[in-house]
Formats: structure tokens, C-alpha cells, sequence
């Protein structure tokens, strides 16, 4: 795991290479005279060095816990390196995806909660590697902060590494950047680097998909991390909500309610590629599940989607009636309770069927329903409650 301080390079190991002759505690001595004589350091210009290392040095097991055999060990590397297993393979790709969190970091500041923010971060880059047919084999982060705090970014760490052994991702490295001046003091921002490998032979394919197709879907854990500027403006903005109330059928405080983490689909929807052939799949993020679902496939197809056959968490209907947020709307911003949705053909759905049927099936273990159909029809989404 890597990390640093503004304008510092990284490295590999999760050490820092720091350019001097001089030996560090002889460094440090100089340091402290200097500061006794009233010059400016880079310390008093708001970038602690020392704290970055010793806060790297705190999350280096953490990185090194999700290692495998993959890792290649080269303590003079600045980059992480890594060996990937591309047999049985027979045309390779390399796969790769970067997003963030959103305003849910405003959330997890308010509340003082940090940690589900690290599965967060790897969630939104390695679900987005399944449409592709890929696994991810790594994973790197960036934190921005303009004072690096342990308490804080310490728990973000340790739930991305967590995350990362979920899935089998190795955390291969990061970034933190301290830089004063950007950020106020609590503020910080993050970003996730997923890198995946599919065989060209077994991709997706999308034009595939014809009237009488099936969908099946796996649910959300609730809002994940798309669309929380709507859901604080609705809530806390015009409802007067507090983050630490208790509101009507949620089981838990709003805060705690927002704050859940994004479910991780990496060995569902791998698992169920290997039994079945998937002609288009999506995680629902950006879009909402209208826009989502609408990208499945360009063919001149009606995606239809049956909201009897899954549960709305209660915060959708939170939001959507204290904003008055027409419903196209709020499904043109939020996965409405469905988190990832895959598309098969009829003989593939039956085997579905017979599997989701079975005593102790996996795929009944990993929740996967039966949610709707491709019909014929010009393109467009079916929900229900709302249409394009």
C-alpha cells in the first residue's frame, strides 16, 4: 500500500524513498534547529511528512493482508507489479475502471463514520468490471485530504482492504495526498482504481438480446453511493431531517440508513457467468435503474421490469415523498432496490429457475429473483411506476 504526502514519490512496498545524504535522525535534528531558528518547512506549510509515514507505516498490513500469489515483491519499484493468471484464457484483456463516492463522504463526515466509505470506493469500481465479463485481479486508491487525520483515514484503509479480500482483489497501492490550502480542515476526497482480465472469447454480447429474454437481478442494499446530493436536498434541506433521527419504517438512524455500504457483486455475478451464458448485464449506478437498464442493449427491445418481484428499500419512499420527487425522476437517479440485473435467454432462464428452486442452491444463497422480461417493442424501460 502506498501512500504519501503532496509532491512525494511513491513506492511499491508501501515505503517512502525521501531524497538527502544525510542519515534521518540526523535529518531530524537539523529540522528541529531550523524550526527553533524560526524557518519555514514544509511541516509548517501545512504537509507533515513524518505523520505520512508513520501512517503509512500503521496501514501496510492492511494492503499487504489482500496480497496473493500474483504480487511481485521489488522494493525498489515505484509502481505496484503484478503477475496476472491469464490461463485458460484464450484471448486475454486487460479491464479497468475508476470512480468515487460522491457527496456520501459529506454524510460519513457528518456522522463521524468512515469505514463503510473503503467498501464504498471498491464497490463502484468492481462492479463496474462485471458487465465486461472481467475479474478484478487489483485495486489501487487516492485520498486527498488537507490534513491528514489517522482517526479518519485509517478506517477508510481498513474497509477497502476488507473489501478487497471479499472479492479477491489485491490493494496494490494508493496515493495520500496531503494538501492544505485545498481542503478545510475535515474535508477530503477519494477515488478507486479497479484493474480486471476477461478472455475476448467470452465477452457480452448485448445485440444479442431479443423478446424473450429474462432478467434476473440481484437486490441493493439500499442508496449505495449514487444520488445522495438528491436525497440530502430532499431530506435534510427541505424535509428538516437530522442525520441522526429516526424516521418512520427505517430500522435504523437516517445517517446510519445513508451510510450503508454498497453491496459488492463481484462472486455472484461471476459465479452465475459460469453457469449460464449472459447476454448483457448491468450495475445499477449513474442513471438510476431506468437509465441503467435502458443501456442494456441498443436493439429495438422493451425492458420490463416487475416491481412486485423485489423489495424498495423504505429510504426511496422516504426520499421521493418528502422531496416530491416525481418517480421518473427518482429512478432516473437511484437503483430503486435492484443493484446489479443480468439478461439470459429462455433455456438459460429455466436452468435459472431450477437452480433458484433447489434446496440450498448458491444462487438462492447469493439472492438472485426473477424480476422481468425482454418484450418486443420500440426501446425503452418498463418499471411501472415509471417508463422511458
Amino acid at each position: 500500500m502506498t501512500q504519501r504526502p503532496e509532491g512525494m514519490s511513491p513506492e511499491a512496498s508501501g515505503m517512502h524513498h525521501v531524497e538527502g545524504s544525510e542519515e534521518p535522525h540526523d535529518r531530524s535534528r537539523a529540522k528541529e534547529r531550523d524550526e527553533a531558528a524560526g524557518s519555514l518547512s514544509y511541516k509548517r506549510a501545512g504537509v507533515d511528512i513524518a505523520a505520512a509515514d508513520a501512517f503509512v507505516e500503521g496501514i501496510a498490513s492492511l494492503a499487504k493482508g489482500t496480497h496473493d500469489a500474483g504480487v511481485v515483491t521489488h522494493t525498489t519499484a515505484y509502481a505496484g507489479l503484478y503477475r496476472p493468471d491469464f490461463s485458460g484464457m484464450a484471448r486475454p484483456l486487460i479491464s479497468a475502471a475508476c470512480d468515487g463516492v460522491g457527496t456520501k463522504l459529506l454524510v460519513a463526515r457528518d456522522m463521524k463514520s468512515y469505514e463503510g466509505l473503503g467498501q464504498d470506493l471498491v464497490a463502484m469500481n468492481v462492479n463496474d468490471l462485471l458487465p465486461s465479463g472481467s475479474r478484478p485481479i487489483f485495486f489501487l486508491d487516492y485520498i486527498a485530504t488537507g490534513k491528514l487525520d489517522p482517526s479518519e483515514l485509517t478506517p477508510i484503509v481498513r474497509g477497502i482492504a476488507n473489501a478487497c479480500r471479499e472479492v479477491g482483489c489485491v490493494l496494490l497501492g494508493g496515493e495520500t495526498a496531503e494538501m492544505p490550502g485545498l481542503y478545510p480542515p475535515g474535508d477530503f476526497d477519494l477515488a478507486g482504481f479497479a484493474v480486471g482480465i476477461a478472455d475476448e472469447a467470452r465477452l457480452p454480447d448485448a445485440t444479442s438480446v431479443k423478446a424473450g429474454d429474462v432478467i434476473f437481478a440481484l437486490t441493493s442494499s439500499g442508496i449505495h453511493s449514487n444520488g445522495l446530493s438528491l436525497a440530502r436536498k430532499a431530506l435534510i434541506d427541505m424535509g428538516g431531517l437530522r442525520l441522526t433521527d429516526h424516521v418512520g419504517a427505517l430500522e435504523r438512524t437516517l445517517g446510519e440508513e445513508l451510510l450503508t455500504p454498497t453491496r459488492l457483486y463481484v462472486r455472484p455475478v461471476l459465479d452465475i457467468m459460469q453457469h449460464v451464458k449472459v447476454k448483457a448485464s448491468a450495475h445499477i449506478t449513474g442513471g438510476g435503474l431506468l437509465g441503467r437498464l435502458g443501456k442494456l442493449t441498443k436493439n429495438d427491445v422493451r425492458i420490463v421490469v416487475d416491481p412486485e418481484r423485489y423489495h424498495m428499500p423504505a429510504i426511496f419512499g422516504l426520499v421521493q415523498k418528502t422531496g416530491n420527487v416525481a418517480w421518473t425522476e427518482m429512478a432516473s437517479t437511484f437503483n430503486m432496490g435492484v443493484g446489479y440485473c443480468i439478461v439470459v435467454g429462455p433455456d438459460d432462464a429455466e436452468h435459472l429457475r431450477s437452480a433458484l428452486a433447489a434446496p440450498r442452491s448458491l444462487a438462492g444463497h447469493q439472492g438472485w429473483l426473477e424480476v422481468g422480461a425482454v418484450h418486443a417493442g420500440p426501446h425503452g424501460v418498463e418499471l411501472g411506476y415509471a417508463r422511458t
